[in-house]
């Protein structure tokens, strides 16, 4: 109810890819989840949210940094490949999207940003937040991996405000009440 657009990335995008029917090789993958996944589109959909997945990945041969890398479309990852970054067409569609949004909650990096090959796309997104910050956008980042890609990348003195309570920062957006809150309230 508070979304517009939700994009999508990291390792959790594999699982929504192999539940539309794609192929996503050795990709990090929860297949109990596909049901889940295409309810959530579903979902997403009735509500007027638009989800928006990479439309190519970055892939390597191995999970390493040395890694050969190739190329794909995004639901056709072959077997002995695995997604670990987004693509160059992916990281220009969020960067358009980013550019329009007024308020922006980033939580989850969009590849393996440990792996310097394979940080492009982690890195777009933090500049792309940063452009849209400096023209007058809210941008809230939440999360462990989130918060240390800004800090490793130099890119936190650009966004507005940053969580280091990752978990509770989305409960509390969601409206539940925090245990920490609760015992404050008398």
């Amino acid at each position: 109810d508070k979304v517009d657009h939700l994009i999508l990335g990291g390792g959790m995008v594999y699982t929504f890819t192999k539940a539309l029917g794609g192929t996503v090789g050795n990709s990090i993958c929860e297949p109990d989840y596909c049901d889940y996944s295409l309810g959530l589109l579903e979902k997403a959909k009735q509500k007027g949210v638009t989800i928006h997945l990479p439309v190519d990945v970055v892939a390597g041969d191995d999970f390493s940094n040395d890694a050969n890398q190739q190329l794909f479309e995004s639901s056709s990852i072959p077997d002995g490949w695995e997604g670990l970054d987004a693509g160059p067409k992916s990281r220009e569609q969020f960067h358009q999207l980013i550019l329009k949004c007024k308020t922006i909650l980033w939580n989850g990096p969009l590849g393996v940003f440990e792996f310097p090959n394979f940080a492009k796309g982690t890195i777009a997104i933090g500049e792309s937040i940063g452009e849209a910050t400096k023209s007058g956008a809210f941008s809230l980042v939440g999360g462990g991996d989130s918060v240390a890609a800004v800090k490793q990348f130099g890119l936190a003195s650009k966004m507005s405000y940053i969580s280091t309570g990752g978990g509770a920062m989305l409960e509390s957006l969601e409206g539940k009440t925090l245990p920490g809150i609760a015992a404050l309230e008398v």
